[in-house]
């Protein structure tokens, strides 16, 4: 018994620091890339501080091309995550960063609505595939009771890009404003594109395609980590093989109503932050920025502290109802008072709420689907469910037009909240808290 017992201890030692290896090689580094990819979609809305003003953009103008971007994501999001599990993530993540840098950059040339309309479109065909690529990436490293704190740290980037890329876009934009001849926007765009390219260029020198390319990882290893994929997917209690199977899988499309719902919320808070913090008293584009890290602060710290949670409980459904009711609470209280300061705070409760939702509802489709299934399928509910990247801030900003506050649109976001946390609640937990 004893030697059974050391046996065990040994090999789970193996296993620990073999997935120690893993998470140091990859996943600061994707994290890095997800900051800037984060930063140079959600940019647009610091932008629109100048360039609205400059070039007579209105409220709905601005939703309209914020949202355009997730149109040419939502076309172009399957293929691309199918051509990432063909040819492997090194080449083809590497290739998405550098074209969209180029293009992120190429928004210093926007004199009009329709380059802008353009761009934005263009940006989301140039990143359509990232996001998922990544997700479908860790299911080849990772077996889904160590996936949500993966995704979840990963997905750090985003409110991480909030900190620090807030104040560094209104510090260029204050500090560069009429440089040679361009504005402080113009600035923004090329300066923060830049890392973009450098880092795809360095994808291709250092990431690996999966467990057996990974020479930093000894053969023991290598069998430790082979052999819990294989057994989750043996395990998988739903996987079709073929595409128009999972066009047809019920379950799928049913993520995609609950990401949806949960998008709506992501991103009508992001793109609209600046103008929503401006809104509360703060001037000043470096002061704006610096005041709208606060709620990513706080999504940051919620989202890291939920992921381990859904881990260590093997629990997935009420880790997603619990940040989708704090969500529907912040947008709620925030659009009602009047006062700065409770506005902030209650933004920070919608951001800690709503940025959390995207990591833990990954674990959700990923329970069920593997393969090129899962390639399929998480491609499909993403670029699916970022259709609402294109409605919600369009929605804002015609609301915001036509009843010249803000406050319709965040009771909307709040309803989105509340009907996804009610789907989630309608999924099945023997499949969904595997």
């Amino acid at each position: 018994m004893e030697a059974v017992t050391y046996s065990e201890t040994k090999e789970s030692t193996k296993e620990s620091g073999a997935y120690k290896k893993v998470f140091w090689r990859i996943i600061p580094f994707l994290t890095i890339c997800y900051i800037i990819a984060y930063l140079d979609r959600v940019n647009v809305g610091f932008a629109k501080l100048q360039m609205a003003k400059e070039l007579g953009f209105s409220d709905a103008v601005y939703g309209l091309g914020a949202g355009i971007f997730f149109l040419g994501y939502f076309i172009f999001e399957v293929p691309s995550n199918l051509i990432l599990h063909r040819i492997g993530a090194r080449i083809w993540i590497a290739r998405i960063m550098i074209t969209w840098g180029l293009v992120s950059g190429a928004f210093i040339f926007v004199n009009s609505e329709w380059m802008y309309y353009i761009l934005r479109f263009l940006l989301g065909v140039a990143e359509a595939g990232f996001y998922p690529g990544v997700i479908l990436y860790l299911t080849y490293w990772y077996p889904s009771n160590r996936r949500a704190k993966m995704v979840a740290i990963f997905q750090a980037g985003n409110p991480v890009s909030g900190i620090f890329g807030n104040p560094l876009s209104g510090w260029i934009m204050d500090h560069f404003d009429k440089t040679g001849g361009l504005e402080g926007w113009q600035w923004m765009f090329v300066l923060e594109a830049i890392p973009a390219v450098v880092i795809g260029v360095i994808t291709v020198l250092y990431l690996d395609n999966g467990i057996r390319s990974a020479k930093w990882l000894n053969e023991d290893e290598k069998k430790i980590l082979e052999a819990n994929i294989a057994a989750e997917i043996a395990d998988k209690p739903q996987n079709p093989h073929s595409l128009a199977l999972v066009f047809r899988n019920g379950s799928v499309w049913f993520m995609c109503l609950i990401y949806f719902f949960f998008v709506m919320g992501q991103y009508g808070l992001t793109l609209w932050m600046p103008t929503l913090v401006k809104a509360s008293g703060v001037s000043g584009n470096f002061n704006i920025g610096l005041v709208s890290a606060i709620p990513f602060i706080c999504a940051m710290i919620a989202m890291i502290a939920f992921g381990q949670s859904a881990d260590r409980h093997r629990e997935r459904r009420w880790h997603l109802v619990i940040p989708a009711t704090m969500g529907v609470i912040g947008f709620v209280v925030a659009a009602t008072v009047t006062n700065g300061p409770i506005a902030i705070a209650f933004l920070s409760l919608a951001a800690a709420g709503v940025i959390t939702c995207a990591p833990l509802f990954w674990s959700l489709p990923t329970a069920f689907l593997s393969g090129t299934a899962a390639a399929a399928g998480i491609a499909i509910i993403n670029s699916v469910g970022n259709l609402a990247g294109f409605a919600s801030p369009f929605l804002i900003g015609v609301l915001r037009d036509v009843t010249g506050s803000g406050q319709i649109g965040m009771y909307m976001l709040a309803a989105t909240l509340a009907a996804g946390a009610v789907c989630v609640l309608c999924t099945d937990p023997k499949v969904v808290n595997r």
